[in-house]
């Protein structure tokens, strides 16, 4: 059951000392996860300008990697004016981003209601890359999740986990330096929006990087369950970062990942998702070899058309991620 929030309760230090302390078992991580409330609850805010989206909009999904620069985000965006914004890799309360709220700054700076749920609650200040940002040394909430921005108001929310058992919290999965475990894992938010044809369901997720593409299909399958109870016989846009092909061998092509033809068998259209890799060098992760195709929209119900791929650099030159924003042109039917 999701919990609806107006602001995300702080993690108390017994929980800390939990995560610490106690034993790294799948079964201590999923009692954690049933006694913290912040993990089990979203936070809506925001203001939008719209009661209801129109017949045609624009939708962003992105990996805003921490989101680093919240209105620099807003301003790379507007010139598209995205009706809805999907985000992942969002900090809350994270030393790194200077302790910021950033899903609602970037809300606030484009005008837009947003919905934003936890996916890990971080003990640590990150790695070498991201500590030359901290200015403190320690988090004020320690929260990393996705969100959903929408310029009109949400009719229903929910929060949808895709790991419980607690795969960067496990010592011997080597998903994780075992002195910073996290508490929790990859999840999904999902949303009924109003359009002026009827309403909508809007998914933002964030599949799983340290695994294989059976796992990551176990985890869009979990995903396409838990929609379709959510928001049965609705169109639906389901965006994010699918790290497809991610830490897998050279010779894998992120054309080999099996939740591609498990969504299609299910009615899902990957069509409106851009050409072009869409990862890039950054300030957090300075790799130029790293390229892959990592970030999708899959849609049910629904039509339109893929727009362009966004390079997440600025005017002046400034990466804003290591991902490009994928965009499109959506209308219900």
């Amino acid at each position: 059951m999701t919990a609806i929030v107006d602001r995300l309760p702080i993690i108390g230090d017994d929980i800390r000392d939990r995560i610490l302390n106690g034993p790294r078992t799948p079964e201590a991580h999923r009692a954690m996860l049933a006694d913290t409330p912040a993990m089990n609850a979203l936070e809506i805010g925001g203001q939008g300008g719209v009661d209801r989206l129109p017949e045609e909009f624009t939708i962003a999904a992105w990996n805003v990697e921490r989101c680093l620069f919240p209105e620099g985000c807003a301003r790379h965006l507007a010139p598209h004016a995205p009706a809805i914004v999907l985000l992942s890799e969002v900090d809350y309360g994270m030393s790194r981003t200077a302790q910021r709220n950033t899903t609602a700054a970037m809300a606030q700076a484009m005008g837009m209601h947003y919905a934003y749920g936890v996916e890990f609650h971080e003990l640590g200040l990150g790695g070498p890359t991201e500590r030359k940002f901290c200015a403190d040394d320690f988090n004020a909430q320690g929260f990393h999740g996705n969100a959903i921005l929408s310029s009109a108001p949400f009719l229903k929310a929910i929060l949808i986990r895709l790991d419980d058992h607690g795969h960067w919290f496990m010592p011997d999965r080597n998903a994780t330096d075992p002195e910073q475990p996290r508490l929790g894992g990859r999840m999904a938010i999902a949303a009924q929006v109003q359009t002026v044809t009827g309403p909508i369901c809007v998914v933002s997720t964030h599949l799983e990087s340290n695994a294989d593409a059976a796992h990551r299909g176990a985890q869009f399958d979990l995903l396409m369950d838990a929609v379709e109870a959510f928001a049965p016989d609705m169109p639906v846009v389901i965006g994010g970062d699918l790290n497809t092909g991610n830490h897998l061998p050279p010779d894998f092509d992120w054309r080999q990942e099996t939740l591609f033809d498990a969504a299609r068998a299910r009615g899902y259209d990957w069509g409106l998702t851009p050409d072009g890799i869409t990862t890039r060098a950054s300030l957090i992760t300075p790799h130029q070899t790293r390229r892959m195709k990592l970030d999708w929209f899959a849609a049910r119900g629904m039509s339109g058309q893929a727009g362009p791929l966004l390079p997440a650099v600025d005017a002046e030159g400034t990466p804003l991620s290591d991902h490009d924003c994928v965009l499109c042109r959506l209308r219900r039917g």
